[in-house]
């Protein structure tokens, strides 16, 4: 099944619908990317919302005045945004567990054999040791300042400096769990997030790269067609006839 680009469905009646039912009062929920929807109607600025951790790149690009979190669901005021997935059904049990008690919900998370609801405080993603599948605490951690660093990248000096090891042992560390260099690990990090972006966005190329940390769009774009075996401008191209959820 072809599913949509959000972008391209989030037509102007949609959006006007949106605001009129807005000006209403009445509380309005976005599942997964159907945030872009309620964003691009302006009705989350100022406000903390979600969206599927995949879409998260593109969503904090072009709607800087909304708070965006890791979290499964949100409710802020009368708007409600989640991460897509089961984490919808976290939402309904905690608007149920809200509005009938927790005694109802449980009841309810029984019948449909769920057995760990979550809350707005929970993240959507899994932990980086559950998501590479090691438990090395300095690892763990130089994973996390790269994932949280993508526009401007520290070098291995920097990140081995900052949990304590000399650059060859923290080459060591990513060759023996990871079966390659830390710099080879964060480029793919930082290549992922910018297929992302061209996929999602309507970005230039020459954006893209500078968010992902590259100074040269000609670097840029060796990088990548070495990683993915296209080209950035052939990706962007290609977008219409992707799937995009």
């Amino acid at each position: 099944m072809v599913v949509s680009n959000i972008s391209e469905t989030t037509t102007k009646p949609i959006l006007n619908w949106i605001r009129k039912e807005t000006r209403r009062g009445l509380k309005i929920g976005g599942l997964c990317t159907a945030a872009f929807s309620l964003a691009k109607a302006g009705i989350l600025d100022g406000k903390r919302a979600t969206t599927h951790w995949e879409n998260q790149d593109s969503f904090s690009e072009e709607f800087v005045e909304v708070d965006l979190t890791k979290s499964v669901f949100i409710i802020d005021g009368n708007r409600m945004t989640t991460a897509g997935g089961t984490s919808s059904i976290d939402l309904f049990l905690k608007i149920i567990a809200d509005d009938h008690g927790e005694e109802l919900a449980n009841a309810v998370a029984d019948q449909m054999i769920y057995s760990s609801i979550r809350t707005d405080q929970d993240s959507q993603r899994l932990s980086v040791p559950t998501r590479i599948g090691v438990r090395h605490p300095k690892l763990s951690l130089v994973i996390q300042m790269m994932e949280k660093n993508i526009e401007e990248p520290i070098s291995p000096s920097v990140l081995a400096k900052d949990v304590s090891m000399s650059t060859r042992q923290l080459e060591r560390l990513f060759r023996r769990y990871l079966d390659r260099s830390p710099k080879r690990y964060y480029m793919e990090l930082r290549l992922q997030k910018a297929r992302n972006l061209l996929m999602q966005t309507d970005m230039s190329v020459i954006n893209v790269a500078l968010a992902c940390g590259f100074a040269s769009p000609s670097h840029f774009s060796k990088c990548y067609r070495t990683h993915y075996n296209t080209t950035p401008y052939r990706e962007r191209g290609s977008k219409s006839s992707r799937i995009t959820i």
